[in-house]
C-alpha cells in the first residue's frame, strides 16, 4: 500500500480545501493518507488583525502539524501553498528548510512529488511558485509528477496549469471552484500511481 502525505500551508482555507479533497482522494485510491499543516510563524496579534486568517488558523487546530518523520513514511508526496511573490509560503519553506538533513541523507531520494497553489489572481505567480518548490525537490533527488494534461479538466477554464494544480481565490475564503477540486483529485491519483508503480518495480538508486 503506498504512503500518500499531503502536506500544506494555508491562511484563509482555500489550499486547506484542496489538501483535503487530495487527501480524500488518496484514500479513495487505497493509499495510506498523511494530511499535515505547515506551523503557522506570524504571532497572534498579526494573524487577529485579518479575521479570515484567525478563523481558518482556529478551525484547523486539530490538523497536525508536518514533522520531518511524515517525508520519512511517505512513498509520495504533494504539497501545497498559496502564492506570496511568486513564491511558496513562508509557512512552508521553513519546513522544507528543516529538510537538510533528510535530503544529504538520501532519504528523500526517490519520493514521488507534485505540488498545488492558490492565488488572488490569474496572474499572480502561481506557476513561479511551483516552479520554486520544485527547486527542492531536485535537491531532493525526488521525481516530479507534473499535472500535465493527462485529463480534460486539466484543461478547463479555471485550471490551465501544466506544472501542479493552482485555483485564483479572489481574495475570498473558502473559494475553491469545483473544476479545481476535480483536478487536485487527478494529480493526486496520479502522484499515488506513480509511486505504486515504482513499489511495484526496482527501487530507484540513491
Amino acid at each position: 500500500m503506498t504512503n500518500f502525505a499531503v502536506i500544506y500551508y494555508s491562511s484563509t482555507g482555500n489550499v486547506h480545501q484542496l489538501a483535503e479533497t487530495a487527501a480524500a482522494a488518496g484514500e479513495k485510491a487505497g493509499a495510506q493518507v498523511r494530511l499535515r499543516r505547515a506551523a503557522e510563524l506570524f504571532p497572534p496579534d498579526t494573524v487577529a488583525a485579518t479575521p479570515a486568517w484567525a478563523e481558518h488558523l482556529a478551525a484547523t487546530a486539530s490538523v497536525p502539524e508536518a514533522a520531518l518523520e511524515d517525508l520519512e513514511w511517505a512513498d509520495a508526496l504533494l504539497f501545497g501553498t498559496p502564492t506570496r511573490f511568486g513564491l511558496p509560503a513562508a509557512q512552508l519553506k521553513r519546513y522544507l528548510d528543516t529538510t537538510v538533513g533528510l535530503s544529504l541523507a538520501g532519504s528523500l531520494s526517490g519520493k514521488v512529488v507534485s505540488s498545488f497553489t492558490s492565488s488572488s489572481g490569474t496572474h499572480s505567480g502561481q506557476e513561479s511558485t511551483l516552479l520554486a518548490l520544485n527547486n527542492t525537490f531536485y535537491h531532493w533527488g525526488s521525481l516530479i509528477v507534473p499535472a500535465g494534461s493527462v485529463d480534460p479538466v486539466l484543461s478547463a477554464p479555471a485550471n490551465g496549469n501544466p506544472y501542479g494544480v493552482s485555483s485564483v481565490s479572489g481574495n475570498r475564503p473558502g473559494n475553491v471552484g469545483p473544476d479545481n477540486l476535480a483536478a487536485i483529485e487527478v494529480l493526486a491519483r496520479r502522484v499515488i500511481g506513480v509511486a505504486a508503480a515504482l513499489e511495484r518495480g526496482a527501487a530507484p538508486a540513491r
